[in-house]
C-alpha cells in the first residue's frame, strides 16, 4: 500500500511518499481502507522529533492520527464492527498511521462514523473531539452556568471546544482576530477577544476554565483570567508529573517533566488555582458520544481545506502556518 513515513526526525523533513506492507490485523483490530485522513500540529511535532522521548517510534513509520473510512476485515474477537461499517477514530500512540491506504485499529479506539457527514468531514473530528471532550468534560467537568475561556477560537480544537461547551451550558470566550470573529461567533462564542488589539488577560476575569493551547507566555497571562478555585488545562505543555505517572515513564523523565513544569505549577497555587497538562488518547466510547452530539446537531465539523493524498506534505505545510481555520483533510479516495 501506499503510505507517507517519516524517515528521520527534522524540522524541515517531508515526508516519504513509500510502499509499505499491508498493516497485520490482530485479534481485536479492525482493518480500515483509509477514505479521509485529518491532519493535526501533533504530526508536525512527531515529524520534527519533539514528542520522541514519550512516544518513542521506531522509523521509518506511517504518520497520521485521524481516519474515517470502510471497515475491510475484522479480527476473531471483534464483536462491535463488521465488514462495510463506515467508522472514524483517532487510533492509539504506538499505532498511529493514518497518511496510508489502510491501518489496523483496536476496535476500543473506533466508532461509527456520523451518518450525517462526508468522509472528510468525519476524518476532521476525532482528535479535536476528543482533546475537547476529555478536557472540558473528564477534567474540567464544565456544568452549565460556569465561564470557559477556550484560547484559538478558529483553530482545528478551538472550533469544536467552543460548540461543546456551549452544549453544556457554559458561557464562552475566545481569543481570534478579526477576521475569524462570525465564525467563532457562529459557533458559541460569547465574547469574542481580538488578540491582534487586545489583551486578554485585562479584559477577562473570573473564569472557572481555560484550556490553553498556546505558548508558555500565553499560559502565564491565563493565570490571571481564572477565579479562585478555577482550573488551568493546557494541551500544549508543558507535560506535568501525573502525566509522567499516567504514561508510565521512568523516573529519570518523570524528573524532567517535574522540572519543566514547577514554575507554573508553582504560580497557580499560589494563585490559588489548578494547573494540569492533558495529552488525548484515543477512545471509541466517547467518540461514539461525539457521533450522537453531530448527528443531533449540536455540533458541527469546521473544514478549512482538503488535499488530495499525493499532496500530504502541503497540507502539513498548510497546518504549521497556523492559518487553517477549523481542520485539514486529506482525501485518500
Amino acid at each position: 500500500m501506499k503510505a507517507f513515513v517519516v524517515d528521520k526526525y527534522n524540522k524541515k523533513g517531508i515526508l516519504r511518499l513509500a510502499e509499505m506492507p499491508e498493516p497485520e490485523l490482530q485479534d481485536s483490530d479492525v482493518l480500515v481502507e483509509v477514505h479521509a485522513a485529518g491532519v493535526n500540529l501533533l504530526d508536525s511535532k512527531i515529524r520534527t522529533g519533539e514528542f520522541k522521548l514519550i512516544l518513542p517510534y521506531r522509523r521509518p513509520f506511517i504518520l497520521g492520527h485521524d481516519v474515517a473510512g470502510k471497515v475491510i476485515r475484522v479480527g476473531s474477537k471483534v464483536s462491535k464492527f463488521k465488514a462495510g461499517d463506515e467508522v472514524y477514530a483517532r487510533p492509539r500512540d504506538g499505532r498511529i498511521g493514518t497518511f496510508a491506504e489502510f491501518i489496523a485499529v483496536n476496535e476500543a479506539d473506533i466508532a461509527l462514523k456520523p451518518a450525517n457527514l462526508s468522509m472528510e468531514e468525519a476524518a476532521s473530528i476525532p482528535l479535536v473531539g476528543l482533546t475537547a471532550w476529555q478536557t472540558l468534560i473528564e477534567r474540567a467537568n464544565l456544568k452549565k452556568g460556569q465561564k470557559v475561556f477556550i484560547q484559538a477560537g478558529s483553530g482545528g480544537v478551538g472550533t469544536f471546544a467552543i460548540q461543546l461547551a456551549k452544549h453544556l451550558g457554559a458561557t464562552v470566550a475566545t481569543t481570534a482576530s478579526a477576521a475569524s470573529a462570525d465564525l467563532v461567533k457562529s459557533l458559541g462564542a460569547d465574547v469574542v477577544v481580538d488578540y491582534r488589539k487586545d489583551e486578554f488577560e485585562k479584559v477577562l476575569s473570573g473564569y472557572d476554565v481555560v484550556l490553553n493551547s498556546q505558548d508558555a507566555k500565553t499560559l502565564e497571562k491565563s493565570l490571571s483570567v481564572l477565579k479562585p478555585g478555577g482550573k488551568l488545562i493546557s494541551i500544549s505543555g508543558p507535560p506535568d508529573p501525573e502525566f509522567g505517572r499516567e504514561k508510565g515513564l521512568n523516573l529519570m523523565l518523570r524528573l524532567v517533566l517535574r522540572l519543566l513544569s514547577r514554575g507554573i505549577r508553582a504560580k497557580a497555587k499560589r494563585r490559588g488555582v489548578q494547573f494540569s497538562f492533558l495529552f488525548m488518547w484515543a477512545q471509541g466510547d466517547q467518540l461514539s458520544k461525539i457521533t450522537a452530539l453531530i448527528e443531533a446537531g449540536a455540533i458541527r465539523p469546521v473544514v478549512d481545506r482538503v488535499f488530495p493524498f499525493e499532496a500530504t506534505n502541503d497540507a502539513l505545510a498548510y497546518v504549521e502556518t497556523g492559518r487553517a481555520k477549523g481542520k485539514v483533510v486529506i482525501k485518500v479516495r
